[in-house]
């Protein structure tokens, strides 16, 4: 009898892009695989959250469709040029019944920033929704949420690949980033989103690169270029982005398993590859 395999998933952030993981949880099951552990940051550690709540893709569809990621990243600044995630907060508590990491039906890691001590901070554990809020607020765009006496925002501003929880936990990590360090064109820039979007991204490419080593297997979709991090009513067509770059990926993914189990180095008790 073969031994089981733990597999995570790392989602990386990228605010309307983030809707691309729709699309790759929907392929990877599709192929009977399904993660064990998950981590993530901002809009990934949303659906990072849906994933380890155990709600399907169509639920995850749901909840991009009926308008709450809309007004979670509709960009309506107050005088004081911040405005708060409140609305983020509200949506998690109507589709997940408790505000806790422990009562998630898969482990789940989300990266946060705190702004005080200029440190990255990984929670798996306490109260959930809060973290979730603040792993999700840009800065300059969203106000910092205040957790245990500290100030936190993005959690991409130093860690958009959270990838370090999973190398102890998984045999196989499988990682989606969005936000690949890739040249852009001009016209993509010439506007205060475009150019607030691109500096986002020079940003936080310098705290990604160097996590990507850690993974099996590595899934980039391409033709996200054109997408603001704002853009959620083009949300079809970024599923459909993330459907097509996992598929792709699948023999890869079935490969990485199966070098896994033969190879025997870890220990490991549970895990699922269906199939």
């Amino acid at each position: 009898m073969s031994k089981p395999i733990r597999i995570g998933l790392c989602l990386s952030g990228g605010g309307a892009k983030g809707i691309a993981h729709i699309g790759v949880l929907k392929a990877l099951h599709e192929s009977s695989i399904y993660p064990d552990i998950v981590s993530g940051t901002s809009a990934g550690s949303i659906i990072g959250t849906l994933y380890a709540a155990g709600k399907t893709t169509e639920e995850m569809t749901e909840f991009v469709r009926d308008g709450s990621l809309f007004k979670i990243y509709k960009v309506i600044l107050p005088s004081d040029g911040l405005t708060k995630l409140s609305y983020l907060k509200e949506k998690l508590a109507e589709v997940i019944p408790n505000d806790s990491f422990e009562e998630l039906k898969r482990p789940l890691f989300v990266a946060i920033t705190n702004l005080l001590s200029g440190e990255s901070e990984i929670r798996s554990k306490g109260t959930l929704f809060d973290v979730i809020v603040a792993s999700s607020s840009i800065p300059l765009v969203f106000s910092p949420v205040e957790i245990d006496g500290q100030l936190y925002v993005d959690g991409g501003v130093l860690a958009n690949f959270p990838v370090k929880p999973l190398v102890k936990h998984a045999d196989v990590i499988i990682g989606v980033n969005l936000m690949p360090h890739t040249p852009v064109q001009e016209k993509t820039v010439q506007n205060i989103i475009g150019i607030a979007t691109r500096c986002f991204a020079i940003a936080i490419g310098s705290n990604t690169q160097p996590q990507l080593r850690h993974c099996d297997v590595l899934i980039e979709p391409a033709n996200l270029e054109p997408y603001n991090l704002f853009q959620i009513h083009r949300y079809k067509e970024l599923i459909e982005i993330g459907y097509e770059a996992a598929m792709d990926k699948i023999p890869e993914i079935i490969d990485a398993v199966a070098a896994a189990r033969k190879s025997g180095k870890k220990k490991v008790k549970e895990g699922k590859v269906k199939g």
